[in-house]
């Protein structure tokens, strides 16, 4: 990528024109998305209707990991040109590692799409009592769609797509907050550290493992790759420039699910059903009114189809990268989709069924965060961009409590479930 992307001329060795600023951000928005899926509505919802406003210091705590994370996982794609898939790819030393690696990361973002999926089905039910195998079947088709967007029009379009179903995330999660606005007073009380019992700590380990997703890691890196492969910038202002987008998208991530977490507990604290998508619905509805509860359907369908076609495009990454497999969109698009499909023809429960596929996805954080901090702090493969030691620190400090926290997750979820 080096040699492409310090050219300064074009073709015809006339000095480009520099690209305006915002022509440089997008890829963060898209990666961004991760952290709008149908996974974290229901655990933002959950923790403030149970809590109140204890918990919003681990929101703030989860958005500040994020961004470093996602910072790396843009950076790596913009210092070496390839996708983190590729690159952990030829590093294997053995067809067999390789193919195993891949087939867990492959089986996180199933897990993944099992979550989006399912969340649009349900928003479907709730807006149009479709049924939840029909719900799940044109979420796929729809999100199908937006993948065809990308592969025909390229990386900005499907930016742009992506962005327009944001607003309707945001101003449908945060219409809430105007109709009760919570006390000042509480909200800094919040970000004060502390527990309150186990289902506590079991929230906190869920709303870190909502937020820093396995997908989202591969994707970020392949995002900024397929953007400005071609790029004539020289990557050091293509990286300040992501900075900016990371900022920006993480700001509108983590505002929006503050504001889930807010609105959860200013009306629905001690409301039971809240633990569900659906519970939740009916309790904004009753407690805000229709117009609130239609906005909250709405933008969990577009939470739903957003975050789906994104986690589509990163387990295309992986196909490509790590079982070196170019698949047509619709062929790669079933291998996600069907498994939610079948999910919800058994008839489980939909909300046990994201809970699952959440519990899966602990598995998988460990293998894209790790391998990510190591990637980015080598000199031989990042050249000068390569992370600082006080970053390469960070990010190991975040990768350690990630590890920690979804351990927790596992051992406390896998316990429940048991019980």
């Amino acid at each position: 990528m080096g040699a492409e992307l310090t050219k300064g001329t074009g073709s015809t060795g006339v000095q480009a024109k520099p690209p305006k600023p915002a022509w440089l951000l997008g890829p963060a928005m898209v990666a961004g998305v991760a952290y709008l899926d149908p996974g974290n509505v229901a655990v933002n919802m959950s923790a403030g209707a149970q809590f109140g406003y204890l918990l919003v210091w681990v929101l703030v705590v989860a958005n500040v990991a994020a961004w470093l994370i996602q910072y790396m996982s843009a950076k790596l794609g913009l210092a070496t040109g390839r996708s983190m898939a590729e690159l952990l790819g030829e590093r294997f030393g053995t067809k067999a590692g390789r193919i195993l690696y891949g087939l867990q990361a492959q089986f996180v973002a199933i897990a993944t799409d099992v979550a989006e999926v399912i969340g649009g089905a349900v928003a479907l039910w709730i807006m149009f009592d479709i049924p939840l195998v029909a719900g799940a079947i044109i979420t796929g088709a729809v999100s199908t769609a937006l993948l065809f967007v990308q592969s025909a029009h390229g990386a900005r379009a499907f930016e742009f797509t992506i962005m327009g179903l944001i607003a309707v995330i945001a101003i449908g999660f945060t219409y809430g907050l105007f109709l009760a606005p919570p006390s000042a007073g509480n909200v800094l009380g919040g970000l004060v550290p502390r527990f309150d019992g186990a289902q506590s700590v079991l929230l906190t380990a869920s709303i870190m493992g909502a937020t820093v997703m396995p997908h989202a890691i591969y994707a970020h890196s392949s995002l900024a790759r397929d953007r400005f492969g071609d790029s004539t910038l020289p990557p050091r202002r293509l990286i300040r420039a992501t900075r900016v987008d990371v900022t920006i998208a993480l700001g509108i991530a983590g505002s929006v699910n503050l504001v889930m977490l807010l609105v959860a507990a200013t009306v629905l604290p001690g409301v039971p059903g809240t633990d569900s998508l659906e519970g939740a619905h009916l309790a904004i509805e009753k407690a805000l009114g229709t117009t609130a509860g239609a906005l909250f359907a709405v933008a969990l369908l577009a939470s739903g189809l957003a975050s789906t076609a994104v986690g589509a495009y990163a387990g295309s990454d992986i196909i490509g990268g790590l079982f070196r497999s170019r698949l047509k969109v619709l062929t790669r698009r079933l291998i996600t989709v069907v498994p939610s499909v079948l999910i919800l023809m058994t008839g489980i429960d939909p909300t046990l069924a994201l809970v699952l596929s959440q519990v899966i996805l602990s598995f998988g954080i460990p293998f894209a965060v790790i391998p990510l901090v190591w990637l980015a702090s080598r000199p031989e493969l990042m050249g000068e961009y390569v992370n600082s030691k006080g970053t390469t620190a960070a990010g190991w400090v975040v990768a350690g409590g990630i590890v920690v926290l979804n351990v927790a997750l596992l051992t406390l979820e896998l316990s429940r479930l048991v019980a």
